[in-house]
C-alpha cells in the first residue's frame, strides 16, 4: 500500500496516475476535498481508499503492516499566506509526526521540499544537506520557510542520530512546477496554466515588469520543470529505495518568463502579444528574479531520464490538456 498526502492536489494526483500507470493499485489518498472541483483530479484514478488528515494516524496505525511507503505531498502550498501558525502545523508539524510514524515501523518517506527554500538566491541552489548550508539559506516566505524548518530537522536528526530515521528518507525541492490539475490553485497556478486564457480570449499576456537593472520586463529567469518529470522522479525514488537524502528536482535550465510567454502562444498557434504590468509592493522587496535547480546531485544517486524543455512542455500541456474539453490528467 502506497499513501499518498495531498494525493488530490496537483503534483499529488499526477503522482497518483503516475503510480497507477506503473503498475501500482493499493494507492490512498490523503487530502480534502473542499466544496471547489479539487476532486476531479483524481475523478479517473482507481483507488483503494480515501482518508481525512485528521483520521490519517489512525488508518496509518490501522494498517501498518500493509504499508510500503508513504509520499508527503500534502502541505500549505500558497506562498502568501500569511497564517503562520497554520503554515507551521501544517507543513512542519505534521511532518515531524511522519517522520517518526516511519522511524518507528520501519516505513519510507518520500516528502516534498520546495525551492522556496533557497530565498533570493544569494546563497546558491546547490541541494546540499550540511548544517551549516543549511543555515546560510534565507527564505522569503511563511512558505518557504516552514519547508526549510524541517529539511533543518531531518539534517540535525541525521547528524546526530538522536533519533530514528524511516527506511528511505528522501526530500525533494521542487521548483516552479507546472502542468495539468492545478486548475483549483487559484493565484497559485503557475503561468502558463494563467496565460492560456488571456491568450485564447486575444488578449495580451500580462507579465511582471522587471525592477532589477540586471533583468529586462519579462526577463526575470525561473526553473520551469514539467509536472511529469517530477513524477518519473518520485517513481525513481520508490524504485530505488536504498537511495536518500535531500534533492533539488528541477529542469536544471533557468527561463525567462518572456520564453514561457512565448511558447504559450506558438503551443497556441497565436501570435504572441505581451504586456508588462507593476508588480505589486508587496512582491517587489521579497521577489526571485532567478532560479535554477542545480541537478547534479540527483544524477550522481543514479537518475538518468533527461528533463523535458519548456517549449516540449509547454505543447503537452496546452495541446495535450488545456486545449481539450476535459482537461484533467
Amino acid at each position: 500500500m502506497i499513501i499518498v498526502t495531498g494525493g488530490a492536489g496537483f503534483i499529488g494526483s499526477n503522482l497518483v496516475a503516475g503510480l497507477e500507470a506503473a503498475g501500482h493499485r493499493d494507492i490512498v489518498v490523503c487530502d480534502v476535498l473542499g466544496t471547489e472541483d479539487k476532486w476531479r483530479n483524481i475523478a479517473g484514478r482507481e483507488l483503494r481508499d480515501m482518508v481525512h488528515p485528521d483520521r490519517l494516524f489512525d488508518f496509518l496505525h490501522t494498517y501498518k503492516d500493509n504499508i510500503t511507503a508513504i509520499f508527503h505531498l500534502g502541505a500549505i502550498s500558497s506562498t502568501t499566506e500569511r497564517d503562520a501558525d497554520l503554515i507551521i502545523d501544517i507543513n512542519f508539524v505534521l511532518s515531524r509526526r511522519l517522520w517518526k510514524w516511519c522511524a518507528k515501523h520501519d516505513k519510507r518517506l518520500i516528502y516534498a521540499s520546495s525551492a522556496a527554500t533557497y530565498g533570493d538566491g544569494e546563497q546558491g541552489f546547490d541541494d546540499t544537506e550540511t548544517i551549516d548550508a543549511l543555515a546560510r539559506l534565507k527564505p522569503l516566505n511563511a512558505y518557504g520557510w516552514s519547508k526549510h524548518v524541517f529539511d533543518r530537522r531531518v539534517a540535525r536528526v541525521l547528524l546526530e542520530k538522536s533519533e530514528g530515521v524511516p527506511a528511505q528518507h528522501v526530500g525533494l525541492k521542487f521548483f516552479n512546477v507546472y502542468g495539468p490539475n492545478e486548475y483549483h490553485k487559484g493565484e497559485q497556478m503557475s503561468v502558463v496554466c494563467k496565460l492560456y486564457p488571456q491568450i485564447m480570449a486575444g488578449a495580451s499576456a500580462r507579465l511582471f515588469k522587471s525592477y532589477h537593472p540586471k533583468y529586462a520586463d519579462g526577463g526575470q529567469l525561473r526553473d520551469f520543470v514539467w509536472v511529469e518529470d517530477c513524477v518519473n522522479v518520485m517513481l525513481w525514488f520508490l524504485n530505488h529505495p536504498h537511495v536518500n537524502g535531500l534533492f533539488n528536482v528541477g529542469s536544471g535550465t533557468a527561463r525567462s518568463f518572456k520564453d514561457l510567454a512565448e511558447s504559450a502562444f506558438k503551443a497556441a498557434g497565436k501570435t504572441p502579444k505581451i504586456t508588462y504590468i507593476d508588480m505589486p509592493e508587496t512582491l517587489r522587496h521579497k521577489y526571485q528574479n532567478f532560479t535554477q535547480a542545480n541537478m547534479a546531485k540527483l544524477y550522481a544517486a543514479g537518475y538518468t531520464r533527461p528533463m523535458t524543455t519548456l517549449e516540449d512542455g509547454v505543447t503537452q500541456y496546452i495541446q495535450g490538456f488545456m486545449a481539450k474539453t476535459d482537461p484533467y490528467r
